[in-house]
């Protein structure tokens, strides 16, 4: 058994102040001698495993949790045919760094990896996994294990949460909160003074997932704010270090489980205690009767929650069970849309020409743009529609290659022996997908480390221009891919495209004085964030 290694502050956000996290540093100290007594008791992987396991490539020793960036570099060094076996712990991972072996994995093979992780009905390994306490014993859509379940909250996601017609249905709202942050940004321009844009921008992110879950009235007693806590700490704790993934037989002791699940199980109260309060509410409305779907009227107007109650007897949905797929809305919806605003941002202010360029189209707009009801004259989502915008749509493409929100996506596991590129991968082996390393890969990228939206526009003549991200090129899968492709793809980019077309269109943008560089350094989880908040000065443009 390797060694365990403490994570250091920059692997895991908020690591330094957690008491919980140095308990159970301590914790796993003392408890080390019996490490090689369990791992003999619960070695009944069994031997013709591990030998199908020896044949894979691997670095010689067992490894931490590391990052993308390293797990290229391993990658390249040990790994064979784009696959590699790491150790993390006591489990075996398959990192997958090759379209080839990307598509053998999340295509040929994907009704064997649609697994997530070892369930107690499954293979008689009993959960402590952190999303298990979150999200409800992990009936949401983005954990739950494969299977009839997971096909029902699939099926109500794709059908009726976020169909096409749906994420139109909010565009208003999402423009309000545009015209939100764009009136905020003026008051700034006029004082010259920098913005905290990470701030603006996560607050953005936050508060459209907050209308389209729970409808008009989500700044009441400041449940956009709690909203917006909660999904921070759910991201601290599932991106860190989860001690069943790595030993799980460590996790089976009762006073391990009390300490490594104590934070995670008060996160899950809090949540637990607003998503209450907000069905309740929704139930309670004036006796309103539940929202009929097939009224065009009614579908339009309905925010999450009225879905998920109108459809629960026809999918036999618990409470529970609506509470799970609110909680991974705003987990999965937040992050997504902040971080590559973010990203696309601080890729601009690196590359003035490409600025200037999309500057030109998005202005271009100009006797489109409608003013909003607080007066602001905003691009809408409809101009955007209707008058194409490639430029804009290739740069949050960049963006999205160069910064895949979850860069290792969420890992998939084996549930039955199969072949990948001549190897047998047994049961229960975890595969990893680099999709950040897919996306810069240099046999399948023309100059990937520069930021270049030309490369997915045809009448540049872009090597990518046929490349999407709805998981049809297997070197492209900032979203994922098969059947655990994220639902909210169609959301997200809306979200994005309104925000940064407007952020382009009413201001120039500078970095405050004496300051000449943009800091890189990232903060690495599930998902990858910059640490270092994002300041730029707003100029009105001929003001």
């Amino acid at each position: 058994m390797g060694q365990a290694v403490p994570l250091k502050s920059q692997d895991l956000p908020h690591a330094s102040s957690s008491p919980q996290a140095a308990m159970f540093t301590a914790l796993l100290l003392l408890l080390c001698p019996l490490l090689f007594l369990l791992r003999h008791r619960f070695r009944g992987r069994g031997e013709e495993e591990e030998i199908l396991l020896r044949k894979l490539p691997s670095p010689p020793q067992r490894l931490p949790i590391i990052p993308h960036v390293s797990l290229r570099d391993l990658t390249a060094e040990h790994g064979r045919d784009g696959l590699m076996l790491l150790r993390l712990g006591a489990s075996p991972t398959l990192v997958v760094s090759s379209p080839r072996a990307a598509q053998a994995v999340m295509r040929t093979q994907d009704h064997v990896f649609a697994f997530r992780y070892f369930r107690k009905s499954a293979l008689s390994v009993e959960s402590v996994f952190l999303a298990d306490i979150l999200f409800y014993g992990s009936t949401d859509v983005a954990f739950s294990p494969y299977g009839d379940h997971w096909r029902q909250v699939r099926r109500i996601a794709t059908t009726h949460l976020l169909t096409n017609r749906k994420v139109r249905s909010y565009r208003h709202a999402r423009e309000r909160e545009v015209s939100s942050v764009i009136s905020a940004i003026r008051d700034a321009a006029r004082d010259g003074a920098a913005v905290d844009l990470s701030e603006l921008l996560n607050a953005f992110a936050n508060d459209v997932v907050c209308h389209a879950v729970c409808g008009k009235l989500f700044r009441e007693e400041g449940r956009n704010r709690l909203f917006r806590e909660l999904v921070e700490a759910n991201s601290s704790l599932i991106g860190g270090f989860n001690l069943e993934d790595y030993f799980p037989a460590l996790a089976k002791l009762d006073i391990v489980k009390r300490i490594v699940c104590a934070k995670a199980q008060k996160v899950h109260r809090a949540w637990d205690d607003l998503l209450e309060k907000l069905i309740d509410g929704h139930q309670n409305a004036e006796n309103k009767p539940p929202a009929d779907l097939s009224s065009p009227e009614d579908d339009d107007d309905s925010d999450f929650i009225d879905v998920l109650l109108s459809v629960q007897q026809q999918y036999s949905l618990t409470r529970d069970h609506i509470k799970a797929q609110l909680a991974i809305m705003f987990e999965a919806g937040t992050d997504t849309s902040f971080i590559v605003l973010e990203y696309a941002m601080v890729e601009l202010m690196q590359n003035p020409h490409v600025m200037t360029k999309l500057r030109a189209e998005v202005r271009a707009l100009t006797a489109m743009a409608l003013p909003k009801d607080d007066g602001v004259l905003l691009v809408t989502k409809d101009e955007l529609s209707s008058s194409g915008v490639p430029y804009l749509k290739a740069v949050i493409k960049e963006t999205l290659r160069l910064h895949v929100p979850a860069p290792l996506l969420v890992p998939h596991l084996s549930m039955a022996d199969c072949e990948i590129q001549g190897y047998t991968i047994p049961a229960g082996t975890r595969a990893i997908v680099n999709a950040w390393a897919l996306a810069r890969d240099p046999s399948h990228w023309d100059r990937p480390e520069e930021f270049m939206p030309e490369r997915f526009i045809v009448e540049e003549g872009g090597s990518a221009a046929a490349v999407d991200h709805k998981g049809n090129d297997f070197l492209y899968l900032p979203f994922g891919t098969g059947r655990r492709i994220c639902p909210g793809i169609n959301f997200a980019i809306a979200t994005i495209e309104v925000m940064l077309a407007n952020l382009v269109y009413h201001f120039d943008w500078e970095l405050p004085q004496g300051v000449t560089s943009i800091d890189m350094t990232e903060s690495f989880g599930l998902t990858v964030h910059r640490t270092e908040k994002l300041l730029l000065v707003p100029r009105v443009p001929h003001a």
